[in-house]
């Protein structure tokens, strides 16, 4: 028999029953924590992600605009050339100014054309490449080019602004004596939002990089 070292266990277990809010380290009933570390890349990711879809839900109401300008434009085009054609064949006059607001129409029409071209990635392009590449290389190839279109819209639209300028002070007038540089701000605009668009194209193509650079590293680490 060796009384203490039975009163030394009865100690330790009516220790640990007299103390039931510690079991094993923690407190009873509680979870142990477990903190995460967060990954950097991950939260540029999600911010990077946030202000595309902020911007893809302006696009999207600017995209209705210029469908709705399209359809109006085009279909006063078409009334207004009818309208030339009768009124030359058959009474020998005309609008003075049908002309000149026709060629202003065409030109709006075809650059509100080119920025929904951007919008839905439907401008003429060769794919010989990309094709034959993995899905990193074609995302690769996709921000080059996107990258390269949004710096060459920077120097248009650029240049577009250089070319208001001048016209502003030349003091050119157009049709019903408008100034010709107010039809022409146009260009500007449109060159500005093509630049948008590319850029957004770029994030988007970034974010997928990133996404894919993930899975890569999660499937080299299991």
């Amino acid at each position: 028999m060796n009384p203490v070292r039975n009163s030394s266990r009865c100690d330790s277990k009516t220790s640990g029953a007299s103390n039931p809010a510690l079991r094993g380290g923690t407190p009873y009933g509680a979870e142990p924590r477990v903190i995460l570390e967060s990954d950097p890349a991950t939260g540029q990711r999600v911010s990077i992600s946030n202000g595309v879809n902020r911007w893809e839900r302006v696009d999207a109401n600017i995209e209705r605009v210029e469908q709705t300008l399209i359809v109006t434009f085009l279909s006063f085009m078409i009334v207004i050339a009818f309208l030339q054609i009768v009124l030359r064949n058959l009474f020998f006059t005309g609008l003075d100014w049908g002309d000149q607001l026709l060629r202003n129409l065409v030109l709006w029409i075809g650059f509100i054309g080119a920025t929904l071209a951007t919008k839905e990635g439907k401008h003429i392009n060769i794919d010989v490449v990309s094709r034959w590449l993995p899905s990193l290389g074609k995302n690769i190839v996709t921000l080059i080019t996107h990258l390269f279109s949004f710096s060459i819209c920077c120097l248009l639209t650029y240049a577009a602004l250089k070319f208001i300028k001048n016209e502003a002070q030349m003091g050119n007038r157009t049709f019903l004596n408008i100034p010709a540089w107010v039809p022409e701000m146009i260009l500007p605009m449109t060159f500005g939002l093509m630049t948008l668009r590319f850029g957004l194209r770029s994030l988007k193509n970034l974010s997928e990089m990133g996404k894919i650079n993930s899975l890569h590293n999660r499937e080299k680490e299991t």
